[in-house]
Formats: C-alpha cells, sequence, structure tokens
C-alpha cells in the first residue's frame, strides 16, 4: 500500500463520482468511506473531489500533468477492485512523467 502515499506525486487531482442512493454506487461510498481520510492524511495537498449526483454512475477520475485526465467506471466494481481502480491510476501518473 506504499503507493497510497505516492498519490500527490502523479497525480494533481483525484475526482470520485457516485450516487447517494443507487445500490451500483454502494462499493464507491464505502471506499470512500473507508478510505478518504488515510489517502488524505498520507497526501494533505492533494485535491481529492467528492462528487454525489443523483442517477450517476459511479467514476474515478484522474488528473494528472498538462490536463490531462484519466477516468474509470465503478459500477459493478467491489471496494478492493476500486482500490486496485486507484492504483493503476496513480502508475498511470509515473508513467507520464516519464
Amino acid at each position: 500500500m506504499a503507493w497510497r502515499s505516492q498519490l500527490s506525486r502523479n497525480l494533481k487531482e483525484l475526482r470520485v463520482l457516485f450516487c447517494q442512493k443507487s445500490p451500483s454506487s454502494a462499493p464507491a461510498r464505502s471506499f470512500v468511506e473507508n478510505n478518504y481520510k488515510d489517502l488524505k492524511t498520507l497526501n494533505p495537498k492533494l485535491p481529492i473531489l467528492i462528487r454525489e449526483c443523483s442517477g450517476i454512475e459511479p467514476q474515478l477520475w484522474a488528473r494528472y500533468d498538462m490536463g490531462v485526465e484519466r477516468g474509470i467506471r465503478l459500477e459493478g466494481l467491489s471496494e478492493p477492485q476500486i482500490s486496485k481502480a486507484l492504483e493503476d491510476l496513480a502508475k498511470a501518473g509515473s508513467s507520464t512523467k516519464a
């Protein structure tokens, strides 16, 4: 889990979008509830934006240098799979710096 402390090196911004009530957004809501504090403690200057919108499908967006963005749909993913998706986005950010 060392990658969690490296998020602010590889990302400029992290956005999590989900519906407040939708069952398909439940794992995303759970991920935010269980991981936000840890991620923010390890990356205090990284903007982590939580966006709730009625009826939206859950998504995870990362913004890198030069305004490059990558998004992942989270519908159907479990909480550990969402964590892995975030890790993949973070690693993709380290490759954009090369």
